[in-house]
This record gives C-alpha cells, structure tokens and sequence, in this order.
C-alpha cells in the first residue's frame, strides 16, 4: 500500500473516529473547527516532511 493510500485511510478512521466522539444523538454536530484547523496544520506538516524526504 503506498502513502497516499494508507493516509487517505487513515484520514477517513479519524473523521469516523471524531464524528463518533462528537456524535450528538439529537442532531449531528460537525467536528468543531479547532479540530479541523489542527488537521489541516498536521496534515500541512507531513506533507512538509514527505517533501524533505523526497528530496
């Protein structure tokens, strides 16, 4: 499985894993922003790092 793949699967298991921690029964929440914004960042930073891998 390449990294692209695996990271796509794993960014999925987390949106799962976050919507079932912040699941409201009433109505579905979306996962707050602060999360979002902290995802973007490390996803930003491991794309970084492949970069310098690569290189």
């Amino acid at each position: 499985m390449d990294n692209s793949n695996r990271r796509s699967r794993l960014e999925r298991q987390i949106d799962e894993n976050l919507r079932k921690v912040y699941h409201n029964e009433e109505e579905d929440a979306p996962v707050p922003d602060r999360f979002l914004d902290l995802l973007a960042q490390l996803k930003e930073q491991d794309i970084a790092g492949d970069t310098e891998n690569d290189a």
